[in-house]
């Protein structure tokens, strides 16, 4: 299939894993026990990315792609393009737009569309919020300074996990590889988060190098600001160009012990961080309300 607007529409049991869709009353998609998925994982682990893809185009149902045009999101795309499939299903992508992207990663947004013109493209953005501006307004001024983990949910997990319940979405394509370090550098091929969500990380055994030679032979638009010397394009507050021999994550959040967006952090761990939000404004309430009372009686 050659390379072509993309549409944009706005808007852990015992046995083993179950679909995200798995607490509506239906059945769930996707079923794994855990022997069957360490099964998958031997299985894939030494297969080449577009077999991986191959496979989960022909076996999992509502599949869907995360990604921020980065390099190897890009190479997913133009892989899932050129396959051979009878009766393939579609592959859409999910954007997680945090109001926070560089104007280089918008751009690029643009050029995609016109190479990829059958794929839809869902964009969600942080609820209540169309701009940076509006989103301060809500929430205060660099938020990500203030409550890195309240900024993490609002631009960045609610509008994910929004997006896997309104679309149904029982699998993602991830664009993590295990060179990228940190948490990533021991990821399978295939993982199951705690909702159940089937995470594929297809090209878990590539490079960057691997990522970025494939994006140039076959001439597919990529961001710019990977010619300036950046390797990891996040938010524009959070992303720094690298130097020479350092990790191409290392600009991501430097000077905090950080890796991760939160989108592939365990789902619990934000859980707890509501509870805690949650309890901390009820103690201010509540230490208020006792104020004011002091100062009528007084």
């Amino acid at each position: 299939m050659g390379s072509s607007p993309v549409y944009e529409l706005d808007h852990e049991v015992e046995s083993g894993y179950v679909s995200g869709c798995s607490s509506e009353a239906s059945s769930p998609e996707i079923y794994f026990t855990k022997p069957h998925l360490a099964f998958l994982n031997r299985q894939l682990q030494d297969l080449e990315p577009q077999e991986i893809l191959y496979w989960c185009v022909t076996t999992l149902p509502s599949l869907f792609q995360e990604t921020a045009f980065g390099l190897t999101g890009l190479t997913t795309l133009e892989m899932l393009s050129k396959m051979k499939i009878p009766r393939p299903q579609m592959v859409n992508l999910l954007f997680f737009d945090t109001l926070h992207h560089f104007p280089e990663t918008l751009r690029l947004i643009d050029r995609i569309r016109g190479r990829f013109p059958l794929v839809n493209l869902h964009i969600y953005k942080p609820a209540g919020a169309d701009s940076a501006k509006e989103f301060a307004r809500q929430h205060g001024e660099r938020l990500w300074e203030t409550n890195d983990q309240l900024y993490d949910w609002l631009a960045k997990v609610e509008p994910a996990q929004r997006a896997y319940r309104e679309l149904r979405v029982s699998a993602v394509l991830t664009g993590r590889r295990r060179s990228q370090g940190g948490k990533r550098g021991d990821i399978d091929v295939v993982e199951v988060d705690e909702a159940g969500l089937v995470k594929v990380n297809a090209f878990a055994n590539w490079s960057f190098d691997q990522v970025r030679n494939y994006i140039k032979a076959n001439d597919v638009p990529y961001n710019e600001l990977l010619d300036r010397g950046y390797k990891s394009v996040g938010d524009w507050h959070s992303t720094e160009p690298v130097k020479a021999g350092e990790g191409e994550r290392t600009g991501r959040w430097q000077g905090q012990q950080k890796t991760e967006c939160g989108i592939h952090n365990p789902r619990s761990k934000f859980a707890q961080f509501l509870r805690e939000q949650e309890l901390k404004k009820q103690q201010e309430a509540l230490h208020q309300a006792l104020g004011l009372e002091l100062e009528i009686a007084s």
